[in-house]
């Protein structure tokens, strides 16, 4: 039986077994764009205003080797073999470096437009990979909440935008995009990326829309002709209170009405910078012609995985970042030549960091408190919170000293100026003063 999620991405590609898109459907998406552009319309959009890059860093990514205390000698007696050495860093501060894998991201820390926050998480943490992303996407600790933080910033501060409000490029759609009115949209596609990578304009965007409408296969439904199973704890990013049926029936539509936006909107722009062929520098790459061409989008939601280095995670885990820097390093230049730079702010994030001690098969388990990175123009660059003790430790795990709500609370108030962010976040979180 295969779940709600993987149901929803073969809909995506080939929902339209007996349908067609409606016209009134497209008609009614140009009349919304040109609301968009309607003075009297009191919504920001992201054709004019301030633009967010989620970046997720899947897996549980090692903090402790991303922001290096090089300086302690705790954090050398504990990683013996994948400890790294000053040599192998960028050092940002005293006794403190990033990894050598992401000089881009030192040059933009010593540019005053990187923010690394130090010992970031949640009280009462979870080491499950699901639970753990459950709650940063949805900023509830207590894992119960049906909405996600991006969907309720969608119903309380984008009130008439169209559903391309939020971008996903990803294989479903993240839990911070649930929402009760209007969840933005996902879309995954190879056919997107080698339409823009090359193969004729014409034919790929017609081999794009020939597979939106191919029948879906008997056996992508499900085998009992009835619902489709619901992933543990029954969440699922979307909107709340809907059926399964209508929940496909629109997100076929917001798909197939989106992807024909986004293509259309992929076309125009061309760029001299190269990214890299990698799955994160390729939505970067989608993420910052979107932006070119005039979207209205204010979240673009994108995700880098790999990061549960549980063995030989030197290489792996250098590699990953060095892929994340490249990626970052493309998009940024991409967007200063266009001239959108200080409009977009990028905030990576992961479940949970890694365990202190190495374990035995020269990698790391699941752990707690981390560090984010929240990077672009818009940014009062340097440290955040302060590093968590390496000897003071809750159950062989770092503490961790600044609550990710707080982080969030900064980008929805000080950068997207959503009103009323205590009903976003569920609380009264103050930001730390990143933007």
């Amino acid at each position: 039986m295969k779940t709600r999620r993987d149901f929803m991405r073969s809909a995506v590609l080939g929902a339209s077994a007996t349908w067609t898109l409606p016209g009134f459907i497209d008609r009614t998406f140009a009349e919304l764009g040109d609301q968009a552009r309607d003075s009297s319309v009191q919504f920001a959009s992201g054709k004019d205003d301030t633009i967010l890059v989620v970046l997720q860093m899947a897996g549980g990514n090692d903090g402790l080797n991303t922001l290096v205390p090089f300086g302690d000698d705790a954090y050398h007696k504990a990683r013996p073999n994948i400890g790294k050495k000053q040599k192998d860093l960028i050092q940002i501060e005293d006794g403190l470096g990033l990894n050598g894998a992401m000089p881009f991201l030192g040059s933009m820390f010593k540019e005053g437009e990187l923010g690394v926050v130090q010992g970031v998480g949640y009280p009462n943490p979870n080491r499950s990979h699901f639970v753990s992303t459950s709650i940063w996407e949805t900023a509830d600790t207590s894992n119960s909440s049906n909405t996600g933080w991006l969907g309720r910033y969608f119903d309380n501060a984008c009130e008439g935008v169209d559903p391309t409000v939020g971008i996903s490029f990803n294989k479903s759609t993240p839990e911070s995009f649930g929402a009760i009115r209007n969840p933005g949209v996902s879309l995954s596609s190879p056919e997107l990326y080698r339409w823009i990578h090359g193969g004729g304009d014409k034919a790929q965007a017609e081999e794009f829309f020939s597979d939106l409408n191919q029948p879906m296969a008997a056996e992508e439904l499900p085998s009992d002709g009835g619902s489709i199973d619901m992933p543990a704890g029954g969440k699922v990013g979307g909107v709340v209170g809907e059926s399964n049926l209508d929940f496909l029936e629109r997100v076929a539509l917001n798909a197939q009405v989106s992807s024909k936006k986004i293509l259309e909107v992929a076309a125009k722009h061309r760029t001299s910078v190269r990214y890299a062929g990698t799955p994160i520098a390729r939505n970067l790459n989608l993420v910052s012609r979107m932006i070119a061409g005039g979207m209205a989008t204010r979240v673009y939601y994108v995700s880098h995985g790999g990061f549960d280095t549980h063995t030989g995670q030197v290489n792996s885990h250098d590699r990953l970042l060095g892929q994340l820097d490249s990626a970052l390093k493309s998009f940024f230049t991409d967007l200063k030549q266009q001239g959108n730079d200080k409009r977009v702010v990028l905030m990576t994030f992961s479940e949970f960091g890694r365990r202190v001690k190495e374990n035995a098969s020269a990698g790391t388990d699941h752990g707690k408190a981390s560090c984010m990175f929240v990077a672009g123009g818009g940014v009062k660059g340097g440290l955040y919170g302060k590093y968590p003790s390496l000897t003071k430790l809750s159950q062989g795990d770092l503490n961790h000293t600044v609550d990710f709500r707080k982080v969030y609370a900064d980008l929805l108030g000080s950068w997207l100026n959503a009103p009323n962010i205590g009903k976003i976040l569920g609380g009264g979180y103050r930001g730390i003063g990143l933007i």
